[in-house]
């Protein structure tokens, strides 16, 4: 299982993180495309190449090649959404929250799998990339469909933790360099 490799490349001083990877993988609040498809966004999101592959290896055993697809399209779409919408955020002039954004966003009307899985997906994106203002939209969007706050934090948990791993592994690189 990749998510076994993905573990022993991280440091014992990181053991909770390893840990976490194992009980997020084993989730079942979560189907398996919910699931596997945050896992691939955030990995996806954060772009450490030694997790990218080992994430993706995991979910291409569980994930359609459409749902591989979405999952790294709600990375890309939300790095840059993020981005841009929690700069507006973080301004103290208002003024550019009344402006058309004027980013193509055409992914997000069709993203090529169940809306509900791709909202979730850039939930974790979001938290990864700190967006308030996403965070609470794509929250809103979960909740008034029907998904429950255990299935939205399931979505935050991975992002927490791939986002950990992928931090910790990015150092014990560069340290071993």
């Amino acid at each position: 299982m990749s998510i076994d490799a993905l573990r022993e490349l991280i440091p014992s001083y990181a053991k909770d993180i390893s840990l976490n990877l194992s009980s997020l993988a084993n989730e079942t609040v979560l189907n398996d495309q919910q699931k596997w498809g945050c896992f691939l966004a955030s990995a996806h999101a954060i772009g450490v190449p030694q997790v990218v592959k080992l994430i993706e290896a995991q979910a291409a055993t569980v994930l359609s090649p459409e749902a591989m697809n979405a999952a790294k399209t709600a990375a890309a779409i939300m790095g840059m959404n993020n981005i841009y919408y929690r700069a507006l955020h973080l301004m103290k002039n208002h003024e550019y929250q009344t402006l058309p954004a004027k980013l193509r966003m055409n992914a997000l009307a069709n993203p090529g799998v169940e809306k509900l899985d791709f909202e979730l997906w850039a939930t974790a994106v979001s938290a990864i990339n700190g967006c308030g203002g996403c965070l609470d939209a794509h929250e809103g969007e979960l909740r008034k469909h029907g998904m429950a706050a255990v299935q939205v934090q399931a979505a935050l948990r991975i992002g927490a933790v791939v986002h950990a791993a992928s931090r910790i592994i990015a150092s014990a690189i560069a340290a071993a360099e």
